[in-house]
């Protein structure tokens, strides 16, 4: 059984802590450094934040040891019963698949009380917090909301964070979670892939609620949603927490739960990745075209130095970006950012390039990239002084111009930004 212990928050040091205990007796402490403020702590909504922050948390320790019966003395309802469980499930589906496992196999929260908490007022908070990572997306929310004097923060697992963050105007909050390390190295058990965007999300959520703001942001584009596999009924999905259903899900629990005032979701939900990257190229490419990156390996592994953003040019995330950008910039300007090299001509990139436009039978990788039918919309629309891939690739009709649904909060501020 794993069990969740206990969070604790130091009104004093803004230090949360939160504690946890797998199936094999280790015990598990995250910390996490919040930023102090002015303002004066609304304890009770902070606390129902941090315990949400709590649960999500658990998915970083939980996966070393996963079971079907989990230890909770917390009061949870039937739809915070569902919404735990479809986050260790669906959320976890990608390490299911990885390890072997199926949805029976994952963890099954209970309710156990009928008494529903109703939410809090926040009709004197104001503001936006905006996540920021200096990938493409967040860098053109950035853009985007200049007019707006929004906060930014970036949450990091070490004491670095990309230097391009200091350049895009507003304050800027740096959050570090320190996750237990020690811990995860002793246990003998799984590793994979948890729902970090919920995780960085609730985390967001209290920090604005620290800062009494009442609009907390994301730059998640229309994607996420096509599974690389399925486990029997559970479809297996890296980016679920990236999802359009996912964003109404952790909205619906924020309204429910915290507060009807607060709202949480992304600007740039109903813009396709195709389409984001042409407005990247148009509105920001001339002041952070050679200073943000959406390379994990190069940029994002745990406790490195990423003040410098770079690209690896071998992995998924890098092929992925060459194809959304070559309808947009020459081939020259895009293959700077990889050395001079066209990654199109790389013999170790072959089968990534495979699996990202659905080719041979190779599955998508387990990142966060476009879908298929849009990634193959982008290279048909390459620039004619592209090479091509050693291989054919099938037409698409995918409109990647197409607006789709995002949250009315959404729709009132892009009117207000003029979008």
């Amino acid at each position: 059984m794993f069990k969740f212990l206990s969070y604790n928050f130091n009104p004093t040091t803004y230090l949360a802590t939160f504690s946890y205990q797998g199936s094999d007796g280790i015990t598990f402490q995250e910390k996490i450094h919040f930023c102090k403020t002015d303002y004066p702590l609304n304890t009770e909504l902070l606390d129902r934040a941090l315990f949400l922050c709590f649960i999500l948390i658990g998915t970083s320790y939980y996966k070393a040891h996963p079971s079907k019966n989990v230890g909770i003395n917390f009061p949870l309802d039937d739809f915070q019963t569902k919404f735990f469980n479809t986050v260790y499930q669906e959320g976890l589906s990608q390490f299911a698949f990885e390890n072997h496992l199926t949805r029976a196999d994952l963890a099954h929260f209970s309710a156990n009380t009928t008494e529903i908490l109703n939410p809090i007022r926040t009709e004197d908070f104001h503001g936006i917090l905006s996540l920021q990572s200096g990938g493409k997306d967040s860098l053109l929310t950035a853009t985007m909301l200049q007019s707006q004097n929004p906060t930014y923060i970036y949450i990091s697992n070490s004491d670095h964070y990309p230097s391009v963050l200091n350049e895009i105007g507003g304050e800027l909050q740096i959050v570090r979670r320190e996750l237990d390390r020690e811990h995860l190295r002793e246990t003998s058990g799984l590793n994979g892939h948890v729902p970090i965007t919920y995780i960085v999300q609730s985390i967001a959520l209290t920090q604005a609620i620290i800062n009494h703001q009442s609009i907390i942001l994301t730059s998640i584009g229309r994607e996420g949603n096509e599974a690389h596999a399925y486990i029997d009924d559970l479809a297996v999905n890296h980016q679920w927490s990236k999802t359009w259903p996912a964003e109404q899900l952790f909205a619906e629990y924020l309204h429910k739960y915290i507060s009807p005032d607060l709202n949480l979701g992304s600007p740039l939900r109903g813009f396709s990745e195709l389409k984001i990257a042409e407005l990247f190229v148009e509105e920001c490419w001339a002041e952070y075209g050679h200073k943000f990156s959406s390379c994990n390996v190069a940029n994002y592994r745990q406790g490195e130095d990423n003040s410098e953003l770079g690209w690896c040019g071998d992995c998924a995330k890098c092929a992925n970006t060459y194809l959304l950008f070559a309808p947009f910039l020459p081939a020259t300007e895009l293959d700077s950012l990889y050395g001079g090299t066209s990654l199109f001509l790389k013999d170790s990139l072959v089968n990534i390039f495979k699996g990202l436009l659905g080719i041979d039978g190779f599955m998508k990788p387990f990142e966060c990239v476009g879908e298929i039918k849009e990634l193959r919309r982008a290279y048909h629309m390459k620039s004619t002084d592209y090479p091509n891939l050693p291989f054919s690739v099938p037409e698409s009709n995918f409109d990647y111009e197409k607006i789709t649904a995002a949250q009315p909060f959404v729709k009132n501020l892009l009117t207000q930004l003029g979008v």
